[in-house]
């Protein structure tokens, strides 16, 4: 099954891309969890908003201790799920709407329920004993380095039966992979290949600069906590106490990567990869996708931060992508599955939430939208009783985990689960705050967030230049942050990003308005007024 829509190799360049998170977006069968049946019911809901393409988090057979991202067999769909004739359906109902389909590669660490890893674990002399980073005590018994893992606590774990230390960045439960061993790097080049045989057109690429970890073993230096940040993981994890050098980010990265890219290229499929790091994200997507013999696009953290996006903090972004990794093709996000949903994170209004959304669709690169944020979800509070996520339970109060933003879709406003699930009770609660913001309440608002949403991809689309045009004249100026658009034709751009109103100059030259739809101001005498969270965009004439 290799049906590729539009076989075009750079369909991926501009694409709005939207993310499922298939637990919370269509319940099928009444157990009160998402699954692929549902996922083909609520397709035309994707394409109706104008998006080019979807991201399926993980679907695949998994223990489900961090909810799929913990793969038990690559090649098979966990039970919860559906089958794999449920998922070709996925395929085919979303290609004829024409949508592509990207899903979700675990690369880096398996489920310690993996067959792989059952074996590996047996003893030191098996066919798969190296198939995972295995390592010996030091001398006194403890861990071989001071590697932490992103889910708290040592990144090792000691192991009886072969009397080592086994890595795990994240759960105890996810081992990682040693891709120093080539039998493992081709055997993930094998499920890449099963996956776009099947007629996937890409992958999201979980964790891509985690796939390698130091050949020696060394230890991570300390960093200083002037230097240290929370954009990678929240500030009470002594995990930001570490500048991680040795333990992810390794050049032999590069290599496979190329190997990836050669097997993506003849079904002209597509990969962006989730680049975290907190100091050095831009500098290694720029690494990442440079060349065009590695992967199209990386997922920077930049926009994903609990610091609202600023036109300052904007500026100084665009600034260090042109110095860092100028040729470099972003994906952008402001929300996803491991993140507080931005219109809370930022303590967005309804006005800033949409000039924001407008401005995502002006930036060079391509976009990610999470489910729900084309309907302006907040996130929803969750009590501790009724956590399911391992990492807030373990950060817990100070850090609540990611269940606020993974909580279930909400399409009616008159039903219990919100036409979720015709369960009594669905894995995560739908919170009272989403039911008023319905896919149903607001398709029938003709000024609500999602005709907005709707609109704004209709413009992109309407304006290539906006997909793959150059991006020039970035600045801010107060909270105004301006830049120009450029390929075929010119177009200005500014986007008030503040409670005040504010006066702006246009460049040289005569620009007429375009965007009225998605509530752009028109220009006079080479000025624009812009009231608080307006916008002013453009076309030279």
């Amino acid at each position: 099954m290799t049906d590729v829509i539009g076989h075009d190799a750079e369909w991926w360049r501009g694409a709005v891309i939207y993310q499922i998170y298939p637990r919370s977006y269509q319940d099928s069968n009444g157990d009160g969890v998402g699954d692929l049946g549902g996922i083909v019911e609520r397709l035309p809901h994707i394409a109706g908003l104008g998006a080019d393409a979807i991201w399926i988090s993980p679907f695949f057979t998994s223990p489900m201790k961090d909810f799929g991202y913990d793969v038990s067999d690559y090649c098979d769909v966990d039970p919860m799920f559906g089958s794999l004739a449920d998922f070709d359906r996925v395929v085919a109902r979303a290609h004829e709407l024409g949508l592509k389909v990207m899903i979700d590669l675990v690369l880096s660490h398996t489920s310690d329920q993996h067959p792989w890893f059952k074996e590996s674990r047996k003893d030191r002399g098996n066919a798969k004993a190296d198939w995972y980073v295995w390592a010996e005590p030091k001398p006194d018994g403890t861990a071989p380095n001071n590697w932490l893992s992103v889910f708290g606590g040592s990144a090792w774990q000691w192991d009886g039966r072969r009397q080592q230390y086994y890595l795990h960045n994240f759960l105890t439960s996810q081992p990682d992979l040693n891709l120093h061993h080539e039998p493992v790097q081709e055997a993930l080049l094998d499920v890449a290949r099963f996956w776009l045989e099947r007629g996937v057109n890409g992958f999201r690429l979980d964790t891509i600069n985690f796939y390698f970890a130091d050949r020696y073993l060394r230890d991570n230096p300390s960093l200083p906590p002037e230097l240290r940040n929370d954009s990678i993981a929240p500030s009470v994890n002594p995990y930001n106490h570490q500048l991680h050098l040795f333990s992810k980010n390794q050049p032999e990265n590069l290599d496979f990567l190329r190997k990836f890219r050669a097997v993506l290229n003849p079904y002209g499929a597509a990969a962006v990869g989730e680049v975290g790091d907190a100091q050095r994200g831009l500098e290694i997507m720029g690494e990442y996708t440079s060349g065009g013999d590695k992967v199209q696009m990386c997922y920077p953290f930049e926009m994903l931060q609990p610091a609202r996006l600023t036109a300052a903090l904007a500026a100084r972004t665009f600034d260090r992508l042109a110095a860092a990794a100028p040729d470099a093709w972003p994906c952008w996000a402001y929300s996803n599955h491991d993140t507080v949903r931005h219109v809370t994170r930022w303590g967005l209004s309804d006005a800033a939430a949409r000039v924001y959304a407008t401005m995502l669709m002006c930036l060079r690169g391509s976009v990610c939208l999470y489910q729900g944020e084309e309907l302006g979800l907040p996130e929803a509070e969750i009590g501790f009783e009724e956590l399911q996520d391992p990492y807030g339970i373990e950060f817990w109060p100070e850090f609540k985990g990611r269940d606020g933003c993974r909580t279930p879709m909400p399409w009616v406003t008159d039903n219990g689960l919100c036409g979720f699930s015709s369960a009594e009770r669905a894995w995560l609660p739908v919170t009272a705050p989403h039911r008023p913001l319905s896919v149903a309440a607001q398709e029938a608002e003709a000024g609500s967030m999602l005709h907005h949403y709707r609109s704004v991809l209709a413009f992109r689309r309407g304006h290539p230049t906006f997909a793959q045009g150059r991006m020039t004249g970035w600045k801010a100026e107060g909270d105004v942050f301006s830049f120009i658009r450029s390929g075929g034709i010119e177009i200005f751009c500014a986007f008030n990003l503040g409670e005040g109103a504010a006066e702006v100059t246009l460049p040289a030259g005569h620009w007429e308005r375009i965007g009225e739809s998605v509530g752009s101001v028109a220009p006079a005498g080479g000025k624009v007024h812009l009231p608080a969270w307006g916008c002013c965009i453009a076309r030279k004439v």
